[in-house]
């Protein structure tokens, strides 16, 4: 196992120098820098980066790191955060009956690939019960109607909020979050079957295989109030040929939904992900 970093994010005000301040930052405090990545969106002005180095040997505490990247976004009239790599976030998963990405997410989880726990999972039907149990996580069935929704929202935030969830994952859950929800969990990432921002809504592949196209994909993104409109993190694409039918299309689809989630949410516990403007930049 690689010995822990630490993972800076920071958005501020494009200017010259902003480099140089920010690795300087670090090696005045005896950082070794292993990945920096930056991008300045000249349109919007602003500069973007993440630096991720070493906490063996670095100067400062770990609880003093967090206070002094504040104080230090805070000298550049920006935005900063930090995170550790050791650290495993709480991921909650919300399923219906499809279960191919459900088991994808945790058995990458199981077996290392993605670093972070799943403590919970979320589901309006109760067929996925015995598989979330096998790995070890908390199954809770909550059937959701429209007069429902509500309060059974309301219950999914309290479970939430005690499990001590970062992200919550829609794998296939094949509902609607309500903007009540997204304003007090914003943190959510879904799997669309379609290459957005074609196809969005409802049975993308049968429209996909009326137009013929030849490349089918899956796109992950994060929620927002605009249904499939949240910004992309991953896309997956794969061909498909005039003698597929729309069984062979759903099929193909699926391997497109797992692989663009399973990346989706690497990079986000990777920290690989930055969200500005209604938009993201991937540092992958």
């Amino acid at each position: 196992m690689r010995s822990p970093t630490a993972i800076l994010q920071l958005i501020c005000p494009d200017r010259p120098g902003l480099v140089s301040e920010l690795s300087g930052w670090v090696a005045a405090n005896g950082g070794n820098i292993l990945h920096a990545d930056h991008h300045t969106d000249a349109g919007a002005g602003l500069f973007l980066s993440r630096i991720e180095w070493a906490l063996e040997g670095f100067g400062l505490p770990r609880e003093a790191i967090v206070p002094a990247v504040a104080a230090l976004a805070g000298r550049l009239g920006g935005e900063g955060q930090v995170h550790f790599s050791d650290a495993l976030p709480r991921v909650a998963i919300f399923a219906s009956r499809q279960d191919h990405c459900l088991v994808d997410l945790l058995w990458r989880t199981r077996s290392g690939e993605l670093p972070m726990q799943v403590p919970l999972v979320i589901s309006n039907h109760p067929d996925l019960e015995a598989l979330a149990v096998d790995f070890g996580a908390r199954f809770v069935h909550l059937p959701v109607t429209a007069a429902t929704r509500p309060e059974v929202e309301q219950v999914q935030l309290a479970l939430l909020e005690e499990e001590r969830i970062e992200l919550v994952v829609l794998a296939k859950y094949m509902q609607v979050l309500s903007p009540a929800f997204l304003d007090r969990f914003s943190q959510v990432i879904n799997i669309h079957h379609s290459f957005l921002p074609a196809f969005q809504g409802a049975q993308p592949y049968h429209r996909a295989w009326e137009r013929g196209v030849k490349l089918i994909g899956a796109t992950a993104h994060f929620v927002t109030e605009e249904l499939d409109g949240g910004p992309i993190i991953e896309q997956a694409t794969m061909h498909v040929g005039h003698r597929d039918e729309v069984e062979d299309l759903i099929r193909k689809g699926r391997d497109t939904e797992r692989l663009a989630l399973a990346r989706a949410v690497r990079l986000f516990l990777r920290r690989q992900v930055m969200v500005y403007r209604g938009r993201t930049a991937v540092f992958d």
